[in-house]
C-alpha cells in the first residue's frame, strides 16, 4: 500500500519536469498568479516527493498518509470537472486513509 501511494505522489512531479503544462491546469484558478506557475508547480512537486519518500520509509507514516489523503481529496474536489480523469485519485485517497488509520491504530494499541 505504501508503494502504491508513493508512486502516485512521485510520478506527477517527475513528469512535470518534462511536461509542466500538462500538470499546471490541476491547480485551481485562485492559486495562479500568487507566485509564477512554474514555481507553484515545482514547489508542490517537492512537497509530493517528500510525502512519497516519507511514506516509503514506513516511519511514523500517520502524518504523511493523512496529508496525502487530504491532498488527494482536495485535488478531486477542486477539479470536479475532470472527474473522469481524477476518479482514480479517490481510490488512492482511500488507500492513504487506510495507511493513516492503520498506523494510528498500531500506535494507539502500543500505548494501551
Amino acid at each position: 500500500m505504501r508503494f502504491s501511494v508513493a508512486f502516485a505522489f512521485l510520478y506527477p512531479p517527475i513528469n512535470a519536469l518534462f511536461d509542466p503544462y500538462s500538470w499546471i491546469g490541476y491547480f485551481p484558478k485562485f492559486m495562479h498568479g500568487i507566485v509564477p506557475d512554474m514555481i507553484l508547480l515545482h514547489s508542490f512537486g517537492a512537497i509530493e516527493i517528500i510525502i512519497a519518500l516519507w511514506i516509503i520509509s514506513g516511519r511514523k507514516i500517520f502524518l504523511p498518509s493523512a496529508v496525502a489523503t487530504i491532498m488527494l481529496v482536495l485535488i478531486v474536489i477542486l477539479n470536479m470537472q475532470d472527474f473522469q480523469i481524477l476518479f482514480r485519485d479517490v481510490s488512492i485517497a482511500i488507500v492513504s486513509l487506510v495507511l493513516a488509520l492503520d498506523s494510528w491504530q498500531v500506535k494507539d494499541t502500543k500505548n494501551s
